[in-house]
């Protein structure tokens, strides 16, 4: 072999070393990068909200069907995050009710913050997804206008509300609001964790209120009042 082709060799060898190197280094940069996007809370509106308490505002996961007083998920969360939280939920109220009472149930209340939780009766009167996300829209708008933040819980199952699931994601994402995901999950397929067919019993609205509380909190500990009033 030639010196000239033994040189060229080593130089090949050399170079697809360094490009394999370059090229492991681009895939970890990358994955970096995304890594940390996802791990970055992304910006709620009104996280400076100066009302009182939670107010949640919901049909009749809210209001606690199927347990006893007290054993509603907002009786948890109240015991979890130490300051007030009222129970503005009505058995069998669709998004289009809820949107009727918001002034007198949540606004007049002047909440640090409001979890929307409407869609179940929607879907089981066949209440279209577009107007159900019309209603929630307008919820939304309302309450932000009032300075106050909003945090939307998703009451999908499984497929078969998978319009409903996209529509609370997309205005959980184009208002900056707290979405709060799958808050039925493996409740309503576990007899232990549900009173009926539909709703959860105390143990399953206990589990609600730890992913609820799980999705707020640091939104929450961002807000001044709230460490003021935990103190």
């Amino acid at each position: 072999m030639s010196p000239t082709r033994h040189i060229n060799r080593v130089q090949s060898t050399e170079y697809r070393v360094q490009r394999g190197n370059f090229l492991r280094f681009c895939g970890v940069f990358i994955f970096c990068v995304f890594a940390i996007a996802g791990c970055a809370k992304r910006e709620t509106k009104n996280i400076d909200s100066k009302g009182i308490g939670i107010v949640c505002f919901g049909d009749s996961v809210t209001f606690g069907y199927g347990a006893n007083p007290g054993e509603d998920y907002p009786s948890a969360l109240a015991k979890m995050t130490k300051i007030p939280v009222i129970n503005v939920g009505i058995d069998g109220d669709t998004s289009t009710e809820g949107l009727k009472r918001i002034e007198t149930d949540v606004l007049d209340r002047n909440p640090l913050l409001v979890i929307i939780e409407f869609g179940g009766n929607d879907f089981l009167r066949q209440i279209p997804p577009e107007t159900t996300a019309k209603n929630i829209e307008e919820m939304i708008t309302l309450i932000h206008s009032r300075g106050v933040m909003v945090a939307i819980a998703d009451v999908s199952i499984s497929v078969i509300m998978d319009d409903y699931n996209k529509e609370f994601k997309r205005l959980a994402k184009k208002y900056n609001a707290i979405f709060i995901p799958s808050l039925l999950n493996g409740i309503l397929t576990k007899p232990s964790l549900k009173s009926d067919f539909i709703h959860p019993n105390a143990d399953g609205y206990k589990m609600i209120a730890q992913r609820v509380y799980r999705a707020i909190l640091p939104y929450l500990n961002q807000n001044i009042l709230f460490k003021r009033f935990k103190k």
